[in-house]
């Protein structure tokens, strides 16, 4: 019986709530967090996640006969600012000052005093310490590997700061330089061994430590000194499903579009160590209200950057397992030689292996799969390609000098790169709808962009438009006799719709125009391929 009342009460609400929009569409920034006063904390097994991930495929997959839309998406197909994402570059262009000032709040470690040791770790291929500055701020120091002096540390603070103007969350990283003594232990100083036990810890294991990364000509080490992100940590979020105990986290993630067109930057930037365990959220107390915020973290592994070593000509190419090539290594007695093992790679320490002549952005590949990545549609990957289609060439060379790379053909070379990379994504990704953006209602008339056009790709299309009136209870258009041209119709009714198409019939675009006192407003835009 109960079970048959909530029927009844979702149908009604279905039919007595229809209209497709509302006053306050389309909404730029989603609604204040509902209070979080407590949240459990979660650990996440990283081998747990790569065979989860590999074999059992989580989350809830999309087919070619049964596309899922994305969701977590305003009228207009953007992502509104929220605890996951908040628009910065893509929607209002950042000045080169912002850009590469990037997270930062001006807040590197004071090198006024020494900095106290809290914790290390010396064990796994990543030594590092846990510091507090002369003003009790807590940092993370992250080296490079011996072999690549500059390559993860110029990595991770060139990548927070892309991931930053690209709309997410992420931590203020900066590169330090220090002397041996700036490092100072305390009675609470403490060890964690291989085994994550720990220990109290001594001059000779700091010595040990530093013994494992580079020094610069002049005796000191490089590091990236990561300020702690403020809040209860919580743990890394998973790519599918949602966080329990966060009443505010209703969209599954595999179908946020932030998580789906994630993969885009991930492809532009390199990153093929995007998992779980790269993430983290964060109980965060912001104007009196508690909530949970989620960030990534740790991009060490980006542009060519292995972290620990040069990356693999392989990745970004394929997962670290998959049945295809290892059948085709198999029965062709290891003879196969993918396409990726003919990329050439310059003798760079500093970058690593990154590359843009093989690298085509529908064939990138992650470790291993990700729910979200592999949900992406068309409208999910053109949202991701016009962001990274917004940096110009000299913001991409100002970011990527902010990585201080000592080499100066390496920083050009990442910056040849990532300019190249970045025009496989958006020809291939506009070409999959109808590019046109950026809708707005001008002088009576319909305006946007083709951005094939503007950057290139194709030329203009020759378009054919059709208006009608938009019925927004039912949902019914009725057309406008006539009214085929980019002047926007004086009909009166409350709502508007032009359809528009280009060359290719199934790829169009449906613009939807609401009635206001100042004129007419584009609410809502649909895409079609």
């Amino acid at each position: 019986m109960v079970k048959r009342i909530v029927l009844l009460t979702l149908l009604l609400a279905a039919v007595l709530g229809a209209e497709k929009f509302y006053p306050d569409d389309p909404i730029g920034r989603e609604p204040a967090p509902r209070r979080v006063e407590k949240a459990k904390r979660r650990k996440l097994s990283d081998i747990y996640d790569f065979f989860q991930n590999t074999f059992a495929r989580p989350g809830e997959a999309q087919t070619h006969g049964r596309p899922l839309p994305a969701q977590g998406v305003n009228t207009l197909g953007e992502v509104p600012d929220g605890a996951w994402y908040v628009n910065r570059h893509g929607r209002a262009p950042m000045v080169l000052e912002e850009l590469t000032r990037g997270p930062s709040s001006g807040n590197p470690p004071s090198m006024d005093g020494p900095w106290d040791i809290e914790t290390a770790k010396s064990e796994g291929v990543t030594p590092g310490f846990v510091i507090l500055d002369s003003r009790g701020t807590r940092y993370w120091l992250k080296f490079d590997p011996l072999t690549n002096p500059e390559m993860a540390s110029a990595a991770d603070v060139i990548g927070s700061k892309f991931f930053y103007a690209l709309g997410y969350h992420v931590p203020e990283n900066y590169l330090v330089y220090f002397q041996r003594d700036q490092l100072r232990l305390t009675g609470k100083s403490q060890l964690r061994d291989s085994l994550g036990k720990r220990r109290p810890m001594t001059s000779r294991d700091v010595t040990e430590v530093l013994l494992r990364v580079p020094q610069n000509g002049d005796g000191k080490y490089r590091a990236v000194a990561s300020l702690g992100i403020g809040g209860q940590e919580l743990g890394p979020f998973r790519y599918y499903g949602t966080r329990k105990d966060d009443p505010n986290d209703i969209v599954p993630h595999e179908h946020r579009r932030d998580m789906r067109g994630l993969f885009v930057f991930c492809a532009w930037l390199g990153h093929d160590d995007s998992r779980a365990i790269n993430t983290d959220d964060f109980l965060v107390d912001e104007n009196g209200l508690k909530y949970v915020k989620h960030y990534l973290i740790d991009f060490g592994s980006i542009l060519g950057s292995a972290s620990y070593k040069a990356n693999s000509a392989r990745s970004g190419n394929e997962h670290l397992f998959a049945w295809r090539p290892a059948a085709l290594q198999f029965f062709s007695l290891g003879l196969f030689v993918p396409r990726w093992a003919k990329a050439d790679f310059p003798d760079l320490p500093s970058v690593g292996r990154f590359e843009s002549t093989i690298f085509d952005p529908e064939k990138y590949k992650g470790e291993y799969p990700n729910p979200a990545f592999y949900n992406r549609l068309p409208d999910d990957t053109f949202w991701g390609a016009k962001q990274v289609m917004a940096f110009t060439d000299e913001q991409i060379q100002a970011i990527v000098k902010t990585g201080e790379y000592s080499d100066p053909t390496a920083g050009e070379w990442v910056v040849k790169c990532l300019i190249e990379r970045r025009n496989k994504i958006g020809k291939v990704y506009f070409q999959k709808v109808l590019p046109l953006d950026r809708f707005e209602c001008k002088n009576g008339r319909l305006e946007f962009e083709d951005l094939a056009a503007k950057f290139g790709f194709a030329q203009p299309q020759r378009l054919s438009i059709q208006w009608f009136r938009f019925d927004n209870e039912t949902g019914n258009k009725s057309p406008l006799a006539g009214e085929a041209s980019l002047t926007i119709p004086t009909d009166q009714a409350e709502y508007l719709a032009a359809e528009i198409r280009g060359s290719e019939p199934k790829k169009s675009v449906t613009v939807y125009l609401r009635r206001e006192a100042a004129g007419r407003r584009v609410v809502g835009i649909e895409r079609f391929w």
